[in-house]
């Protein structure tokens, strides 16, 4: 692990950019800036085959389609199998192993601080920088999105949520209560930071959540699909759950609406023509549903698993109507929207990916053969443009055979021994990257600190709310022998207010909570009861496997003392006067003065 750098990461949690007062209708819309402004839209867990534009007869995405139809569409686009490695993918422009990212959660989803961010070199170059929604990419300072390059931040930084509705967020660092729809939320954010700045050149990022379960979405959007028998099915019918698919189609549709405001404000202040507008999706299908016949799903290193949807839309430079068959990857869209706006690359470390200006004029340049690669859990994939080898090392011709049904390395013996190579080659550079993860927490690089029980260990009786740790809580906390540990690096030596998030019936009251680091110890009691019920499963169109979620309140702790070393903050209960201690959510620490 890299060294942290021994600074402060304070920015102004407080950001410009939202506060200033909204536009009327009838201002003028300002002149075409001299370089475009960017838009990237994420899709979480949407299939290639979830859009109309990709034959999917079962829903109607005109607005995604349009992009199509006004822009271009890559036949032959890929990205990782899961979440976090792909976002890392497109935002630092290389391979997720070189980034530190092993993992989707309990901190293996963290790029690494010596990497530099697509948002570092657009802020770094005059542009107004914004995050609309899943991060995942790390939490903590800095880790987290503002210290990344993003001037202002709202979303969540986990790799899933578990609740939609009314939902709690990140703000510049701070919790706060979204409104409505997450989606809808979220695109209204992303609204009011295009219009207040319409008049700069700016990068806007909206990676949204859905598909992703759980499956929630308004009735608005699921009332056309609650009793639906889509026409089109997963390859084996069998495989597939109804209630995940109709839940998914109009999770997709309502994705489809919000991409259509977000075009919609572009043509109300003029910037259509001189905005680039990207969608992508980040893996495969999150069920068994209608892919085009494609092998694999989420979490496959087949074609099912890693293609993925890539519509761009630059009216001022690229055609209407282009379609693109070479293969390409989220590694590529960094240096590709850097190019068009003229932003230095700086002098980080090398891209793996390559601009796709060449494919992207009506007369294509060259364009050299090239291999895309893929790891999951230290298996490999590698795709040419014709070919592709699964990591058991078959051979699919993927040109004629999309469905990987007949391993054609016997008849293609030259191209079978090139691409085994390139893997063998590919894994002995990679493999070394993703061993064990010993990067700690971070704490204390910027004044407010969020510790959630998705980066603590439970030790003794304690468990979490779900072995999916992303927004789980801990519970069964019934002994004095039971702790909690963050391991952490403190980035500030200095005084600290401590707090937890808890939850507590009226029936067990009086236990005594102790925060530790090394001889340092604060203690509080918990004297206030909250007992507040489980929400998330009611509002869900199928089954769940993500944690329930409940609603916590802060208990101040007290002031502790942390020196700016690495260690473990201890949660230890010294008195459980009933049947348990708490449930916790949350460790906070907020910086009060300098040692």
């Amino acid at each position: 692990m890299p060294t942290l750098t021994r600074r402060s990461f304070l920015p102004a949690l407080a950001s410009p950019l939202l506060a200033a007062p909204a536009a009327s209708l009838q201002t003028p819309a300002a002149a075409a800036p001299t370089r475009p402004n960017i838009v990237v839209i994420l899709a979480d867990d949407q299939g290639w085959g979830d859009l109309s534009v990709h034959g999917n007869s079962n829903l109607a995405t005109p607005n995604i389609d349009s992009l199509a139809r006004d822009g271009v569409i890559f036949d032959n686009f890929y990205v990782c199998s899961v979440c976090a490695p792909t976002r890392a993918e497109f935002l630092t422009g290389r391979y997720h192993p070189r980034c530190g990212v092993r993992g989707v959660s309990t901190g293996l989803e963290r790029i690494n601080l010596d990497e530099r961010t697509i948002a570092n070199a657009f802020l770094d170059n005059g542009y107004r920088t914004a995050a609309f929604g899943k991060w995942h990419s790390g939490s903590q300072f800095p880790y987290h999105p503002n210290a990344r390059g993003f001037q202002e931040y709202y979303g969540f930084t986990s790799g899933h949520w578990g609740q939609y509705f009314d939902t709690e967020l990140d703000h510049n660092g701070r919790l706060t209560r979204g409104r409505g729809f997450i989606i809808d939320d979220l695109t209204d954010h992303a609204l009011q930071f295009i219009e207040q700045n319409r008049r700069n050149p700016f990068f806007c990022y909206l990676p949204l959540n859905t598909p992703h379960s759980p499956m929630q979405v308004p009735d608005r959007w699921y009332r056309k699909f609650a009793n639906y028998q889509p026409k089109m099915l997963a390859t084996d019918p069998k495989q597939e759950d109804l209630l995940m698919t109709r839940a998914a189609l109009a999770m997709v549709e309502n994705i489809d609406y919000n991409v259509g405001r977000v075009l919609s404000q572009l043509d109300r202040f003029q910037l259509s023509r001189d905005t680039v507008v990207v969608y992508f999706s980040d893996n495969g299908p999150n069920s068994w549903r209608w892919n085009g016949g494609m092998k694999g799903r989420k979490g496959s290193l087949d074609e099912g698993g890693l293609r993925a949807p890539l519509l761009m839309r630059y009216p001022a430079q690229v055609p209407a109507g282009l379609r693109i068959p070479q293969i390409a990857g989220a590694i590529d869209l960094f240096p590709t929207l850097a190019t068009y706006a003229s932003v230095n690359f700086g002098a980080g470390k090398p891209l793996d990916g390559r601009p796709l200006q060449p494919l992207l004029r009506k007369s294509p340049g060259a364009w050299p053969e090239r291999l895309l690669f893929s790891m999951q859990s230290g298996r490999s994939s590698v795709r040419s443009q014709r070919f592709r080898m699964d990591p058991a090392g078959a051979l699919f011709d993927i040109e004629h055979d999309r469905g990987q049904t007949h391993n054609a390395a016997a008849e293609f013996p030259a191209e079978a021994a090139r691409l085994r190579n390139a893997l063998d080659d590919w894994n002995r550079e990679m493999l070394p990257l993703v061993g064990k993860d010993d990067r700690p927490y971070t704490a204390g690089f910027s004044e407010y600190t969020l510790l959630p029980a998705r980066d603590g260990v439970p030790h003794g009786g304690v468990k979490r709310s779900s072995i999916h740790p992303n927004c789980s809580y801990f519970t069964n906390w019934c002994s004095t022998e039971d702790t909690i540990t963050w391991d952490v690096e403190i980035g500030r030596a200095g005084l600290y207010e401590a707090a937890i998030h808890y939850a507590c019936p009226a029936a067990d009251l009086g236990a005594a909570i102790e925060l530790s680091f090394g001889p340092e110890r604060t203690q509080a009691v918990i004297d206030k009861a909250y007992d507040p019920p489980v929400i998330g499963p009611a509002q869900d169109r199928a089954p769940r496997s993500e944690s329930v979620v409940k609603d916590f309140i802060p208990l101040p702790l007290g002031n502790i003392a942390l020196a700016r070393e690495r260690g473990l903050l201890t949660l230890r209960a010294t008195r459980i006067p009933h049947s348990q201690a708490a449930e916790v959510r949350y460790l906070t620490l907020r910086f009060l003065r300098p040692a």
